[in-house]
């Protein structure tokens, strides 16, 4: 560790606003480097592993300090030029400073190191699939509002509107459709929902896409009408060839809830239609869909393979969705029941088995925990159980419910490496290991990471 001669010695009483010159040692779950300032670790954003930086500490707290990296001393060779004009002010990327192999390496030791430190498993992560798509791969955006108007996406920890014309992980489709949006809000004098006067009309604009080029556009709003909707539908329609259907959301909560309430289509279908694995999917506005198609393949396809299935076994698909894992394993199972508390999501999947001729698969509209208790109350065991739950992982007693349920094994699809080691633990506690564990990289020049892990019953 080296002080930076322009910086003040370095005693015990660190301050905000101090530089010091760090050597980075690795990475924090967010994509900060991650340096050893005085015993203490510090966090510094924008800083590459390898590097030597003199710091600007922003924070400092009582067992750990945070920064950012004011001038980079000894350059990685994996620093790469961001490329996007909003980059540091934008909170949606956090890694599009390094290359792509050194962020796929970042990821692969973080999944790791949670499995190992919070999970206590010894296990090897097997590999991590890159993706070919880095940018433009996103088909769903939630731009946030804010009067102005602005529309954009939050600031790094804030909800602070940054207004982008244009996202690099983005369709062009979803600029084009965010422009006409603004471009009738400044023309109609359309007030944007302002978060702490509690007081405007629109929250959210919401856009998702299919490989086909088609675009879903929806205006989630503080009330039940726009002013002049004929006219806004037009704007979009002109703004872009492929719109398959407007809708507008109802969202009068005093709350950070971005969905609506309720829906209402203005023109057109109030879903798309995309393929995936082979497959046929409806996708409505409220539905969960992976954001980037060609990865969410190969997710799926690793889990189905991890699920060992033979075509007998009976399997119960938790946080299903629209049905995308229950009906892809469903082609090699006996049966599959897939649980989901979203009704739209689950009327999606049951279309889509309809749709796509499986028989098989029934999906029930229940919680995790009730769809699990529902099939023990049956009588039902089945041999292989699938979850994949939101950032917030599993209730414990979702896993008590499932362990009840004495599946031969779990296979646990995780969008959040952190719940994913304390879930592993819990399971061990239960009897059941973690046998295998890869992952796949379905959010490239972020910090996000998917994962799929193996647990068998002992």
């Amino acid at each position: 560790m080296t002080r930076c001669p322009m910086c003040a010695p370095m005693d015990k009483r660190l301050v905000a606003g101090g530089v010091y010159r760090l050597r980075i040692e690795g990475y924090a779950s967010g994509g900060e480097g991650v340096a050893r300032l005085e015993g203490m670790v510090v966090f510094v954003r924008g800083a590459l592993r390898g590097e030597v930086c003199d710091v600007r500490l922003t924070k400092v707290g009582r067992s750990a300090l945070w920064g950012e990296a004011e001038a980079v001393v000894e350059a990685s060779p994996s620093r790469t030029d961001p490329r996007c004009p909003y980059y540091g002010q934008c909170g949606g990327c956090q890694m599009r400073h390094m290359d792509y192999a050194e962020e796929l390496r970042a990821k692969h030791l973080r999944v790791e190191e949670a499995l190992r430190r919070i999970g206590g498993a010894d296990i090897r992560v097997e590999e991590i699939l890159g993706a070919v798509r880095q940018e433009r791969y996103r088909n769903k955006v939630q731009f946030p509002t804010a009067p102005g108007p602005r529309i954009g996406f939050y600031r790094m920890r804030s909800h602070q509107v940054v207004d982008v014309a244009d996202c690099l992980l983005q369709p062009e489709s979803a600029a084009r459709l965010r422009g006409a949006v603004k471009a009738w809000m400044t023309r109609r004098e359309v007030p944007a929902y302002d978060e702490k006067r509690r007081a405007g009309l629109i929250r959210h604009v919401y856009v998702r896409t299919n490989r086909q080029g088609e675009s879903l556009c929806c205006l989630l709003v503080n009330g039940s009408r726009l002013p002049e909707e004929a006219g806004l539908v037009e704007a979009l329609r002109r703004a872009e060839p492929g719109l398959a259907g407007v809708v507008l959301g109802v969202n009068e909560s005093h709350s950070n809830v971005i969905l609506g309430e309720r829906y209402r289509t203005l023109w057109g279908e109030p879903f798309l239609e995309d393929t995936l694995c082979g497959l046929r999917f409806r996708l409505s506005v409220p539905s969960f869909y992976q954001v980037h198609p060609e990865q969410a393949q190969a997710l799926y396809g690793r889990a189905v393979e991890l699920a060992g299935l033979t075509g007998r076994e009976d399997v119960l698909d938790l946080y299903c969705g629209i049905g995308s894992i229950s009906l892809i394993m469903a082609r090699r199972a006996g049966r599959v029941w897939g649980a989901e508390v979203v009704p739209q999501a689950v009327e999606d999947a049951r279309e889509n088995a309809r749709r796509n001729g499986v028989d098989n698969a029934h999906f029930l509209c229940a919680d995790a925990g009730e769809a699990a208790r529902l099939l023990e109350r049956q009588g039902a065991r089945p041999q292989v159980v699938c979850v994949d739950p939101p950032r917030k992982g599993l209730a414990e007693d979702v896993v008590d419910t499932i362990v009840r349920l004495s599946p031969e094994r779990v296979v646990y699809v995780s969008c959040d490496p952190g719940t994913l080691g304390r879930d592993t633990a819990r399971f061990e506690a239960r009897g059941y290991r973690a046998r295998r564990a890869l992952a796949v990289d379905l959010f490239p020049r972020t910090q996000h990471v998917e994962s799929v892990v193996l647990l068998e019953r002992r």
